[in-house]
């Protein structure tokens, strides 16, 4: 693992969106430290250009309270810490936009996450579920992420979009390079970057252009191509809709479901706390485990006018990185915030998808999935241990794992 010296750190110059610090799962110190002694901090100088990092619980809920002074268009850069404009992919997704467009949009997809609909995904959920895991080599070390997470996450957004079966395969590649936002302007990169993203546009296209020439169903293709705010998309807007999807629905439930396996071995007893009374507790190990994964690790606000901000002076065009995985740790709202607790009365306020208008649609549904995981699990009474070096992303934005070595035990015979 890399060795990272972060007692040599100067405060002024603090810059928490370098890789090999997420590579390294060595964050956690220098965000702790930011939350005590400049909670409000200017990085002048990063891969990504100069930043505000805003690590505070209760501040990042007031710079998303206020979306007309702190945007997340496009227009402006976008919300990821990395410019997008002047790239071919620029993300121009609802979330990546202001009112009304934004509201229009997001407004047009919403049925497909209620509760009705989620409730008709449980059945076929946790029939997958226990298949996966009824599959496991018991007692020989095996990849979680590629042989639980990945699968599990992949069928879900299959089922979502009714993706062809097939090649449902395709989908985590594509979702991995629409996120992969860390490459920056490195230009060998950024090609092969859009060269998937634009592969993924076009099989999208097909399928979508299919949906609208069908009559209305209830999948998320269909429900845009017969909408009045989607319709006919520019390509950027497209690639915009289909990436947030993609990647909303399988990068940030799929993490979680490896970072449950990271808590379970920190926190054996309260695993098998869970897993004595899962009916009481397999929802709370659930937020427990996205507080604590944070899968998306930023959103990036942009300043529309010259503003003061918690007594730092914040120009017109600077961004702020608002880093969910330090207000999920903010002792204020979360006490002893580094333990995973499946008994926390309010995990559900972690910032995990968001806060304000742009809140994940898809929050209910990624519980459901890692609390259907926990369930299952818990009644095989299963043991999963890391056995290996968790092989962990370089990325600011996706925190996440590439691979997982683990062994299982079972003890239902």
């Amino acid at each position: 693992m890399t060795t990272i010296d972060l007692d040599r750190e100067a405060l002024e110059s603090l810059d928490v969106s370098r890789a090999e610090l997420w590579q390294a799962n060595a964050w956690r110190p220098l965000f702790t430290r930011l939350r005590a002694e400049d909670p409000v901090s200017y990085c002048p100088e990063s891969f990504f250009g100069p930043y505000w990092s805003i690590t505070r619980y209760d501040d990042i809920v007031a710079v998303e309270s206020d979306p007309a002074t702190f945007s997340s268009s496009w227009e402006h850069g976008g919300i990821v810490i990395f410019d997008m404009q002047d790239t071919g992919v620029q993300l121009r997704m609802f979330i990546a936009m202001d009112d009304p467009e934004h509201a229009e949009k997001r407004k047009a997809v919403a049925p497909a996450v209620t509760p009705s609909e989620i409730a008709k995904l449980t059945g076929a959920l946790r029939q997958r579920t226990e298949d996966i895991l009824d599959g496991l080599p018991v007692g020989e070390p095996f990849d979680w992420v590629h042989n639980v997470s990945i699968p599990l996450t992949t069928a879900m957004i299959a089922t979502l979009f009714d993706f062809p079966w097939e090649e449902r395969d395709k989908l985590p590649e594509w979702s991995d390079w629409a996120a992969k936002i860390d490459i920056g302007p490195d230009p060998v990169l950024n090609a092969e970057r859009e060269r998937h993203v634009f592969e993924m546009a076009a099989r999208f296209r097909e399928i979508y252009e299919e949906r609208r020439a069908a009559p209305p169903k209830a999948d998320l293709l269909s429900m845009m191509a017969h909408s009045d705010s989607y319709g006919d998309m520019d390509e950027q807007r497209f690639i915009g809709a289909i990436a947030l999807l993609l990647v909303g629905g399988n990068d940030t439930t799929r993490n979680s479901m490896s970072g449950l396996i990271d808590q379970i071995n920190k926190f054996p007893d309260a695993w098998a706390q869970v897993k004595s009374d899962p009916a009481r507790l397999a929802s709370g190990a659930a937020t427990e485990t996205i507080r604590l994964q944070t899968p998306i690790a930023h959103m990036r606000r942009t300043a529309t006018r010259d503003v003061e901000f918690q007594g730092k002076q914040v120009s017109k065009g600077d961004k702020l990185v608002l880093w969910y995985n330090s207000g999920n740790r903010d002792e204020a709202v979360f006490p002893d915030a580094d333990r995973w607790n499946p008994a926390r009365e309010n995990s559900r306020r972690h910032l995990s998808f968001g806060y304000g208008i742009h809140r994940c649609l898809g929050a209910r549904l990624a519980e459901l999935q890692v609390a259907t995981l926990v369930e299952e699990m818990a009644r095989r009474d299963m043991e999963v241990k890391i056995v290996g070096e968790p092989e962990r992303l370089p990325s600011c934005f996706t925190n996440g794992f590439e691979h997982l070595p683990v062994t299982v035990s079972r003890g239902d015979g």
